[in-house]
């Protein structure tokens, strides 16, 4: 039984009665369903979509991801070649792109499931 079958129901009581029972109340809310708890809220085929949006936002979006003015580079050991030595990751750039994906799957209508 749900809230709200047993507010319907003694509703219907107190049309019968002025005094509703505390045996009847208690008999009542034994009989509420708990609420199942929800922790996963994503399904295989969602989670799977979602990554793919991710990585085509983010390979789409690849010359975003690195700060070029950090990069720095060497000659090889024969001269003839110039190896990337290191380069920084723009995390928020990487960032920005992976919640403009998130968004897109966001229910606004949805309430937070609390774990």
């Amino acid at each position: 039984m749900t809230k709200a079958e047993l507010v319907a129901k003694l509703e219907g009581a107190k049309e019968l009665t002025s005094v509703v029972s505390i045996d009847l109340v208690i008999a009542a809310l034994g009989m509420l369903e708990e609420p199942k708890p929800t922790t996963k809220v994503l399904t295989q085929s969602l989670a799977d979509k979602i990554f793919s949006e991710i990585e085509h936002s983010l390979d789409y979006n690849g010359s975003d991801l690195v700060n070029k003015d950090t990069a720095e580079f060497e000659f090889g050991y024969n001269g003839r070649e110039v190896e990337l030595r290191e380069v920084e990751i723009d995390l928020d750039a990487i960032m920005q792109h992976v919640s403009g994906v998130f968004d897109r799957f966001i229910d606004t209508d949805a309430e937070d499931v609390e774990e």
